[in-house]
């Protein structure tokens, strides 16, 4: 989808173009090399032909946020071919051959990618969110796709034909939309592990081995799609995964049929509930409890729509139900504008019209709402029923937009919703941003399952305008809770962790959002008690355990044998990972002292040597009073912690204290930028995160 912002365009044409153009439609680029070294947001249009080392592409090719990069939908690509491979260092898995890295919400539409060395992926999508539409990956020495880290791509409508290893495949955290595309002569279609957990609907995989093969603790659900004449089967699951193939309340509504061996192969321990879907039940292994689901099963997301900009649309399907409804409508024009704002008369209409609300007798109590105003009656019978209320000076001022948490606030109090956990406020990474009032609001429609975040579910955004199609998926989601509507599957609805762990000393801690961050993703913990001791220094042992579970580094050197560590020690194994991996060492004497304190100083260097971070630049001037302090074999490590980010000081940023005991806290908030350092993860804002002094 190209951002209905106005930006600049630029014209890439491998034949006739020369970089030395200025990129017009009259004189462009030759290589889209060329064109990505421009500011953006830019959209960058590619004529046919090959773009190829030949014609002077580096790879890989690198979208950042911002930069849509288009050849030709209609003909998913046909003849606009980016063909090559280069290296690039992943956080995840080290280093890969790919095409194209899609950062932030970069698009790609229209092209054909293909990437023909050994072990060569076409697209590498690492924590971001782009957009992937009408494209083909094909010919691929690994996989078209490969996605990884906290990934929440949108991949609708693309042609995944003959790659050597798979069509698509996730893996870590990754999460997304995976609609309406083919797959088709892949060894696998899609595969899934770790803990990734997409939405794949409405797609077609057929002539493959076998068409998707999940493991470890893949969570997938799985709607709507054609699974057929796969040579080997169709849905083949191992270890601990879990596929979500509908239940009785929601139907899977998947076709699986003509497959050669199986067409659903349950190979893990626990038995899988199947729901709604057409499976022949001679070709089913393991244990499958079949399920049968109602008639009036919910809506599946199928990713079309009656309005032309709804199509693809992370909202379409709440909005197609809402429209169904006679709640909502678009515009005289046929189209919808999911991503235009709301205002609170319109927002009013709406809320009358989703809940039934009764007419209103009662004469008007805003200054600014006459009653011959179109929207008088809603905006009465809303205020009458407790949804919205007016300003302290008497007006409601119907043509302001309305913000997220007015929204959420509106819905709650309407429904008369109560009982709001702020613990379950711990999934917003933002939540310092949540007005003080709206807090019980904003965690009892959390817990009600009620708030849909796009496109990540952990950013609540609570003050920023909602648009229309934000509020068809709050009021939708508020139907559901009400148990008006049945639920729809979607990735963006916050799901509370019941298990994240609250911590009885960390309310209003500096460190609060780093430790909660790290404890929510299951890297740190803390004690029987229930409380994490946050200004309580840290040992060697337990940071050693903290590195080894937030980076899992591959081993760089033989692991080591301490003397006063027995194998049957707590963090006997992490702290032959840490070793191993470059993060801690011993003493000269092969001693570790696993219960000695570690120092601020020890915790930043090891993190610049575990990472194998690159040395900073050396006009880089420390911003640190007590500069004088640091060891001279340290210096170097401290200020490329300092370039990255890394280094946290409580309460005075320009104070490091290199030498004294480094608090639980203050460990946890280095590790944690250490990830942010190598996209691991979310930026949190935080005062105490040390910016650099250039000089």
């Amino acid at each position: 989808m190209v951002n209905s912002t106005l930006v600049a365009t630029l014209y890439v044409n491998p034949v006739t173009g020369k970089d030395t153009n200025d990129g017009s439609r009259l004189n462009p680029f030759r290589s889209l090399t060329r064109a990505l070294r421009t500011t953006t947001p830019i959209i960058i249009q590619l004529s046919p032909g090959t773009y190829s080392a030949a014609n002077g592409e580096q790879f890989p090719l690198v979208l950042t946020a911002g930069v849509t990069v288009i050849g030709n939908e209609l003909n998913k690509g046909a003849g606009i071919i980016i063909s090559g491979g280069g290296e690039y260092q992943s956080p995840t898995f080290s280093v890969q051959n790919i095409t194209l890295l899609l950062l932030g919400d970069a698009s790609l539409m229209g092209v054909s990618v293909t990437n023909p060395n050994a072990k060569g992926t076409g697209v590498w999508i690492e924590s971001s969110t782009p957009y992937l539409a009408n494209n083909t990956f094909t010919g691929c020495g690994r996989e078209g796709i490969f996605i990884t880290g906290n990934a929440k791509p949108a991949i609708l409508d693309n042609v995944f034909v003959q790659n050597a290893a798979s069509g698509l495949f996730m893996a870590r955290n990754s999460k997304g939309e995976i609609l309406r595309n083919t797959f088709q002569k892949n060894p696998l279609g899609i595969a899934i592990t770790d803990s990734a957990a997409p939405l794949i609907a409405n797609n077609k995989l057929s002539e493959n081995r076998t068409a998707i093969a999940l493991s470890r603790d893949a969570r997938p659900v799985l709607r709507q799609n054609s699974i057929s004449k796969n040579a080997q089967g169709g849905l083949l699951v191992n270890a601990n995964a879990v596929p979500d193939l509908g239940n009785s309340q929601d139907a899977g509504a998947n076709i699986f049929q003509d497959n050669g061996e199986f067409d659903l192969q349950n190979a893990a321990a626990q038995p899988l509930v199947s729901a709604g879907n057409q499976l022949n039940p001679t070709f089913v292994k393991g244990q499958v409890n079949f399920v049968a689901a109602t008639d009036d099963s919910p809506r599946i997301v199928t990713g079309s729509s009656s309005f032309p900009d709804l199509a693809g649309h992370w909202a379409a399907v709440f909005v197609e139900a809402l429209v169904s409804r006679g709640a909502i409508s678009g515009f005289p024009d046929g189209t919808f504008r999911p991503n235009a704002p709301i205002t609170r008369a319109q927002y009013a209409a709406v809320l009358a019209k989703t809940f039934q609300l009764p007419s209103s007798s009662q004469a008007s109590k805003f200054t600014d709402i006459k009653p011959d105003f179109w929207a008088a009656p809603a905006i009465f019978s809303a205020a009458t029923a407790g949804f919205i209320s007016g300003f302290p000076d008497g007006t409601f001022r119907p043509g302001n937009n309305l913000t997220r948490v007015q929204a959420i606030v509106s819905i709650v109090n309407g429904l008369k919703f109560t009982g709001g956990n702020s613990n379950v406020l711990s999934v917003y990474r933002d939540r310092a941003q949540i007005p003080s009032y709206a807090t019980n609001a904003v965690a009892a429609a959390t817990q009600k399952l009620i708030i849909v975040n796009y496109p990540q579910s952990d950013l609540l955004e609570p003050l920023r305008e909602i648009t229309r199609g934000e509020i068809a998926a709050l009021l939708y989601q508020a139907l559901v809770a009400n148990s008006k509507e049945k639920a729809i599957a979607s990735p963006y609805i916050v799901s509370p962790d019941a298990e994240v762990p609250t911590f009885t000393d960390l309310v209003g801690h500096w460190a609060e959002p780093f430790i909660r961050t790290l404890a929510s993703l299951n890297l740190t913990q803390g004690f029987a008690d229930g409380s994490y001791q946050p200004d309580k220094p840290m040992t060697r042992a337990q940071y050693a355990a903290l590195v080894a579970a937030a980076f899992n580094p591959t081993p760089k050197r033989p692991a080591i044998e301490f003397i006063d560590v027995p194998q049957n020690f707590w963090a006997y194994k992490a702290l032959q990972i840490a070793a191993s991996g470059g993060f801690v060492s011993g003493f000269s004497d092969r001693t570790f002292r696993p219960d000695q304190n570690v120092q601020r100083l020890q915790v930043i260097v090891s993190l610049v040597n575990g990472l194998g971070l690159p040395a900073a630049q050396s006009n880089l001037l420390l911003p640190y009073t007590d500069s004088n302090t640091i060891p001279e074999y340290a210096q170097k490590a401290v200020a490329t912690a300092t370039q990255q980010r890394i280094v946290v000081n409580y309460p005075k940023p320009n104070l490091l204290a290199p030498t004294r005991e480094a608090t639980r806290a203050e460990v946890a908030a280095m590790v944690y930028q250490a990830l942010v350092a190598i996209n691991r993860t979310e930026i949190i804002n935080s005062p105490y995160i040390v910016s650099t002094a250039k000089g």
